[in-house]
């Protein structure tokens, strides 16, 4: 598992509150694996500082993925790999964190989607 528990900062939280009153997604975990697959999908490499754990909200690796948490968990692994991070545990979940938040970013962006059914056209953005 990448990590045991995942603890968001308060932008990442306040962002997360935005994009649920907005999609009518109800739980965070959702929101945070369409964020992942949102900034997966973009090749570049997410770079910054380490990013603050200083919200009340966290989620274990298993609240995280659900029933898909190994299948999250390869995929980002077969990434880390392709952008050749140390591996390393702490590379590796500085790096989730990197593109858990610029997933967030963007998903609550103007640029974001306005509602359900733009998070759900993210799916088509590459036909």
């Amino acid at each position: 598992m990448i990590m045991k528990q995942l603890k968001l900062s308060n932008q990442e939280r306040d962002r997360l509150i935005r994009i649920k009153s907005k999609t009518g997604i109800k739980n965070w975990n959702v929101i945070c694996r369409w964020a992942l697959c949102v900034s997966l999908a973009d090749s570049s490499v997410p770079y910054g500082p380490e990013i603050p754990s200083d919200s009340n909200v966290e989620m274990s690796w298993q609240t995280f993925g659900g029933e898909y948490s190994d299948l999250y968990e390869a995929v980002f692994l077969e990434r880390c790999r392709r952008d050749q991070i140390e591996n390393t545990p702490e590379a590796i979940q500085h790096y989730f964190r990197l593109h858990l938040n610029r997933g967030i970013n963007f998903l609550a962006s103007k640029n974001g989607p306005k509602d359900i059914f733009g998070v759900l056209n993210l799916i088509h953005m590459e036909d």
